[in-house]
């Protein structure tokens, strides 16, 4: 099994677990924004803004730039690759194991009509 730095993922996973800051990737997917813009956006305090951009810029999703007193937002060069990676195998596993489920309900379904047919004779 691969060895993931759990700390980096804990960090990851709370960083994307809350709305916000889902969003608030979504919007600088979309375009380069200052802590004001996204703060109106998500109708929400400067200071509410800058600690949830903090939090996605300490696991490296958000890169800042402070240009005179405007601090400036954009997508970090992190990627989430070896999340989405641990994420498919999850899903995989979890394919596999509804699969294997989904092969014993048919086979109980099959032995039950066979059952009733030979109870009817």
């Amino acid at each position: 099994m691969v060895q993931y730095s759990q700390t980096r993922f804990d960090a990851s996973f709370a960083a994307l677990s809350d709305a916000t800051r889902r969003g608030v990737l979504e919007q600088l997917g979309r375009a380069d924004a200052s802590i004001t813009e996204l703060a109106e956006k998500f109708h929400m305090t400067l200071t509410g803004m800058k600690k949830h951009v903090g939090v996605l810029e300490r696991v490296g999703l958000v890169t800042t730039e402070k240009v005179g007193r405007v601090r400036t937002c954009r997508l970090g060069l992190r990627r989430l690759e070896e999340e989405a990676a641990w994420i498919e195998r999850q899903r995989q596993l979890w394919a596999s194991r509804f699969d294997a489920l989904d092969d014993v309900i048919e086979d109980l379904k099959r032995k039950e009509k066979s059952d009733g047919h030979r109870k009817r004779k």
